[in-house]
């Protein structure tokens, strides 16, 4: 079985102070979350941003910096996230790739948040496809329901995307896909042969979902962004949730990938502007 790769998301576009004190919003913050999680185990980070009011943000000059600050001290896998909640037309997240992270997510259809829509037109979707691939910047595929699979693999069948695939299950967020283990069996059997996946668990499924994919053979994202609990009416830290699906997966016997071990895994392009790896 392949060795795990941590994604860790630290900061996300909903929980603020007042949810948890925990959660990194500033550049420094989320800089120095992400190198402590890499030194507890995590091979990518995803990146969201926020303003000076910790709202979701999409100043292309905060994601450049605090890219290129994880850049020079580090050798994480950095992700972008271009998701709606800060900016929901297709300048405002092509701006986010300008400078040529790695990978970025790429949500490939819509979805019922509990309390909007998330809209991703066709159009809109292939854009940042082909944005991606003429960057040579990895999506991982973002799949909120079953027919988002379909869509991620139509994308490589006409070139917008590379193959081996790779797709992140998000489970358990109210509106879209249950955090049960039968669904996630469904998922993962249901994507081409050659591709990666990695679930993400939204709140107490987090550490289940999890566990699964470890056994299963597939990778984990965990962090504040989906979950702050460590459990129940206990606050948690992204380097606590790190640390322990680190130590859980290596007491079910499996070992965790280095950040250029799961370069290997998913079949990276080594990024032209990161010192270390260009």
């Amino acid at each position: 079985m392949e060795k795990l790769i941590i994604t860790v998301a630290p900061t996300g576009s909903i929980p603020q102070k007042k949810d948890t004190p925990h959660v990194p919003v500033t550049v420094e913050e989320i800089v120095t979350c992400a190198l402590r999680c890499e030194d507890e185990g995590a091979s990518i980070v995803h990146i969201h941003i926020r303003d000076e009011d910790e709202n979701p943000s999409d100043d292309p000059r905060i994601f450049h910096e605090i890219v290129n600050r994880i850049r020079e001290r580090s050798n994480l896998i950095v992700q972008v996230s271009t998701g709606g909640r800060a900016g929901t037309d297709l300048e405002s997240r092509i701006q986010r790739l300008k400078m040529r992270p790695e990978m970025a997510s790429l949500t490939t259809g819509s979805v019922n948040f509990p309390n909007s829509a998330y809209v991703n037109p066709p159009d809109l979707i292939e854009a940042l496809a082909e944005e991606m691939h003429r960057l040579e910047i990895k999506p991982e595929m973002e799949i909120f329901d079953l027919s988002m699979i379909n869509n991620a693999v139509t994308l490589a069948d006409r070139k917008l995307a590379n193959r081996p695939l790779h797709f992140n299950f998000v489970m358990g967020l109210r509106g879209a896909m249950p955090a049960k283990i039968e669904h996630l069996v469904h998922l993962s059997s249901g994507i081409p042969a050659e591709s990666t996946w990695t679930v993400s668990g939204i709140a107490a499924a987090q550490l289940a979902m999890g566990i699964h994919a470890v056994l299963m053979g597939g990778h984990v994202r965990v962090g504040l962004e989906d979950n702050i609990f460590y459990k129940k009416g206990e606050l948690a830290t992204n380097e606590r949730l790190v640390e322990r699906i680190v130590r859980l997966s290596k007491e079910l016997g499996r070992e965790v990938a280095t950040p250029d071990e799961a370069r290997k895994i998913l079949g990276l392009v080594p990024n032209k502007n990161d010192k270390k790896n260009g």
